[in-house]
């Protein structure tokens, strides 16, 4: 299948960022669900079976930390029982992001919320575990989330959670129009990539070591998207996407910086293997 043209790769200045010591990325895995690669990405082989992972970051800094979506939660089963039955898939579940957190002797209070890359059910589920923990999302987002049939699960973990809402100021962030400075040092910035919801965002993360990563949501599932330049097949892209123009244009962008940023689309289990887990594997849960 014909790939994507290629865009010109960013020359530009990366962003100024002054992320303070003691901030951190950990990855908290969920559980998977598996989707065959010629469902995920145009030119996948229907052979390929790939576990899509389910999974949230936690963004440990001084001022606050923040959740990058909440995985599958406790009620997993009947989330996925209230999805079409045509987009249920094989899933297995793995500890919930809240009993990740209590494994770690994590204090909540320092949790200033879970930042939705946008709220479908894959990324919301966990906000069940999470009681008490506001959601961070956009305008955009949070109409999305209250009217369209994909809102579904959101609406029905989201009862009684806070919504803290932010908006984007006109300063472009790496060939993106508008941007949001989380904690006004440049750690943190939120862009707004509104094609696969009306309010997707992607969410860059520069760490002290100097390592940045951009965890881009459902930009593209796999990151095939990004080595290829492949879109998700034509179906899919009408079926999943509310903009699939902008979900092209936004995709190119991410495609550019290849290499200047690690990217983690947000169903791909390895583009997290560098992050560390909160709760390393073999550590012993409470009982």
């Amino acid at each position: 299948m014909a790939s994507l043209p290629a865009p010109t790769p960013w020359t530009g200045p990366l962003p100024p960022a002054r992320p303070p010591a003691g901030m951190a990325v950990h990855h908290l895995p969920t559980g998977t669900y598996e989707t065959r690669a010629a469902l995920a990405v145009r030119g996948g082989s229907f052979r390929d079976k790939r576990p899509f992972a389910a999974s949230a970051v936690l963004v440990r800094h001084p001022k606050g930390d923040l959740l990058i979506d909440a995985g599958f939660g406790a009620g997993v089963a009947t989330h996925v029982g209230m999805l079409p039955r045509f987009v249920r898939a094989p899933y297995e579940a793995g500890r919930t992001v809240g009993e990740q957190l209590d494994a770690a002797g994590y204090d909540r209070g320092g949790l200033k919320g879970v930042l939705l890359t946008h709220a479908h059910w894959d990324h919301v589920s966990g906000l069940d575990s999470l009681r008490d923990v506001p959601m961070w999302m956009n305008a955009d987002e949070r109409q999305y989330a209250a009217e369209d049939p994909d809102g579904k699960v959101f609406r029905h973990v989201s009862r009684g959670h806070d919504v803290h809402e932010y908006g984007f100021e006109n300063r472009p962030y790496l060939g993106f129009d508008s941007s949001y400075d989380v904690h006004g040092d440049g750690s943190v910035v939120v862009v707004h990539a509104g094609g696969h919801t009306t309010g997707s965002v992607i969410v860059f993360v520069t760490v002290p070591s100097g390592d940045r990563y951009a965890f881009i949501g459902d930009l593209t599932w796999q990151i095939d998207g990004i080595r290829r330049r492949a879109e998700r097949p034509w179906l899919l892209r009408k079926l999943a996407d509310s903009d699939p123009e902008q979900v092209r244009q936004d995709l190119l962008r991410v495609i550019a910086l290849d290499g200047l940023v690690r990217i983690v689309p947000a169903h791909d289990l390895g583009s997290y293997a560098a992050i560390p887990l909160l709760v390393p594997e073999g550590a012993a849960w409470p009982s």
